[in-house]
């Protein structure tokens, strides 16, 4: 059976796509940047060879351009049977995937208010594959969905109670697919069931997260009404005082200016003054560069101080999961996180946090730390492949 699937996910000048067969193994995966701009160009995993865009491509150009080099180059020789998107919204109204029709892209439109940067783009890419393949199914998986289920005093903040009734403002948190998928790999490393598994899942990449999932249920997470609250990341502040917008426009700077400060020119890259990718950083803290350490050790504390944080939602804790880029590939930033919470009973075994737990099931705790710790890569698109396949199908694939 030839039977493929798409899972697509859109930035504002970019568009991620790979290709599943319907046993969910990844065929291929492709890559559209600068879209919209005269340098808009696009690439196949594995392939030295650019795939040609016109000058000014959008979304759509892009998706029908790179469907077609798939197909001559026979990674895909039909329509697809299904199409997952990544949705980085759903609100209040999506606590699972969504099939795409009308009515639930109009209440994705609603939510945009609350991801202005990300829901727009998201459905141009939604927009671009219904008019390229009107007849297939379509689901919407959504990054604050799998956080739907944490409770009241997770998710209210200490506001006035009309801002949450009246303007939805509370805790959504994100990398949900992300945390999804650890609570189910964690449980199966474990040899147990998600819904016995109680884990800290702590997503660290650009963007950072960490969860407390209870029996298989986000209970807490870090990041709040937007990704920016929570963790230090690459380019975002995470968590400040709110007072400092009052004092920052006391020096004339606005509140537009602020955010994109806070988002963008902060985190990592704020405090080295560097970069925010953290080989970068370990490699300038190598070579002596102060801001660079110190943005290391700034960032491995505030994880180290929520991974305490996320205790209070527990009743036990079967493994502390370190996922994403960094926390796949840093052994030093999991190695200096884990320093900060010996009184907690966290032991690791330098050995296989060397080697990234590859020799151990994911393993990198030490035989005296009382509680496992695991490095498990992450698997969004897969998440979203069978949410997909569910969905379109049935349940028959």
């Amino acid at each position: 059976m030839d039977a493929s699937l798409l899972v697509i996910n859109c930035g504002s000048s970019s568009l991620k796509l790979a290709v599943f067969d319907d046993q969910h193994r990844k065929r291929a995966s492709a890559l559209a940047e600068r879209l919209n701009s005269k340098d808009a160009f696009a690439r196949i995993a594995g392939s030295e060879q650019a795939v040609p865009l016109p000058s000014g491509a959008s979304h759509e150009i892009a998706l029908s351009t790179l469907i077609k080099a798939l197909k001559d180059q026979a990674i895909m020789a039909n329509d697809p049977f299904a199409i997952g998107h990544r949705v980085v919204h759903g609100g209040e109204t999506f606590r699972e995937a969504a099939l795409l029709n009308d009515e639930t892209i109009a209440a994705i439109e609603d939510c945009a208010s609350l991801a202005p940067l990300h829901n727009p783009v998201n459905l141009d890419g939604i927009s671009a594959t219904r008019s390229l393949f009107p007849s297939v199914p379509q689901v919407a998986v959504f990054d604050t969905a799998f956080h739907q289920t944490l409770p009241p005093r997770a998710f209210l903040y200490a506001l006035p109670e009309t801002y949450y009734r009246d303007w939805a403002v509370r805790r959504y948190g994100f990398h949900g697919t992300s945390h999804y998928f650890m609570a189910h790999e964690a449980a199966r490393l474990l040899g147990r069931t998600p819904a016995t598994t109680s884990i800290i899942s702590a997503h660290l990449g650009n963007g950072c997260s960490i969860t407390a999932i209870r029996d298989g249920i986000s209970v807490d997470t870090s990041m709040g009404l937007t990704p920016l609250e929570g963790l230090v990341m690459g380019t975002r502040s995470g968590d400040v005082d709110p007072g400092l917008f009052e004092f920052l426009a006391g020096k004339g700077i606005s509140a537009k200016d602020i955010n994109e400060v806070l988002n963008k020119q902060s985190g990592l890259l704020g405090l080295s003054g560097q970069t925010n990718d953290m080989r970068s950083l370990c490699d300038l803290a190598d070579h002596g560069h102060a801001p660079s350490a110190l943005a290391i050790d700034i960032f491995c504390f505030r994880l180290a101080k929520y991974v305490g944080a996320m205790m209070a939602s527990l009743t036990s804790l079967d493994a502390l999961v370190f996922t994403g880029g960094i926390g796949e590939n840093s052994a030093r930033v999991r190695e200096q996180t884990l320093g900060h919470l010996s009184l907690m009973g966290f032991q690791i075994d330098s050995e296989l946090n060397e080697s990234h737990g590859a020799y151990s099931q994911g393993r990198i705790e030490s035989s005296d730390s009382r509680f496992p710790v695991l490095v498990i890569p992450t698997d969004e698109e897969l998440v979203i492949a069978r949410e997909a396949s569910r969905l379109a199908t049935g349940g028959s694939i």
